[in-house]
């Protein structure tokens, strides 16, 4: 796996995507509530904080590992007495699962839709 994005829940997506924007990050995608900005491999997603409804992902800070197969990923890190917390599922920008670090942090395994 590989460290593809960090994602930050925030009230100011426009300041905060400036703040990155200065220390040399580029527009990858952006929109009302969101801002992907590429920094070499890695991508920042700035999205504006909201209430998660029932069966809604948290709104949390979390980082994501590229995975070629979420399924996969996550019988080997069951089979290691890791806890998936979001079982694999279906989503626009492809297939995640995701578990929390010793500390509680989240993280996500994504699995990116090939066009």
């Amino acid at each position: 796996m590989k460290l593809e994005e960090i994602a930050i829940f925030t009230d100011r997506v426009k300041e905060t995507t400036a703040f990155y924007l200065a220390l040399g990050g580029k527009i990858v995608y952006q929109n009302e509530g969101m801002a992907i900005v590429g920094f070499d491999n890695v991508k920042l997603l700035i999205h504006a904080r909201y209430q998660p409804g029932e069966g809604e992902l948290p709104c949390e800070n979390h980082i994501a590992f590229g995975t070629p197969n979420v399924d996969t990923e996550v019988k080997r890190l069951s089979s290691l007495g890791l806890t998936i917390d979001y079982e694999p599922s279906d989503y626009d920008w492809g297939r995640s699962a995701y578990l929390r670090d010793p500390d509680g942090k989240l993280v996500e395994l994504s699995q990116t839709t090939k066009s």
